[in-house]
């Protein structure tokens, strides 16, 4: 089953975590057969908010709301239960300064 691990944290605290050891446990997730994908987010601030209404496209600056952890990055992971998809996202290197959100994916039905 796919799961999402949404990255989590304070983008200052981030940075003292080195790309390096994302890079490591991707490269890890990958000899394990897990990965499928991730990515590192650039700044909160480098966002844009779209939005529909009524027909009319609205763009704003992001954040969307005012928090003190932003979404950092991602890895979509295969793994076969909710507990496996938990036990590696707890060894994601910016969980030791921020949080991971598991969430399984949903198949959209046609």
């Amino acid at each position: 089953m796919k799961y999402l691990c949404l990255v989590y944290g304070e983008e200052k605290k981030l940075e003292s975590v080195p790309d390096r050891e994302c890079l490591g446990w991707g490269q890890e997730l990958r000899t394990g057969g897990h990965y499928i994908a991730a990515e590192a987010l650039q700044p909160v601030r480098t966002g844009r908010i779209v939005r529909v209404r009524d027909g009319k496209t609205v763009i704003t600056d992001g954040p969307f709301t005012e928090a003190k952890e932003h979404v950092a990055g991602f890895y979509l992971i295969d793994a076969s239960d909710l507990d496996e998809a938990i036990r590696l996202a707890s060894q994601i290197p910016p969980a030791r300064i921020g949080s991971i959100e598991v969430r399984p994916i949903r198949e959209l039905v046609p």
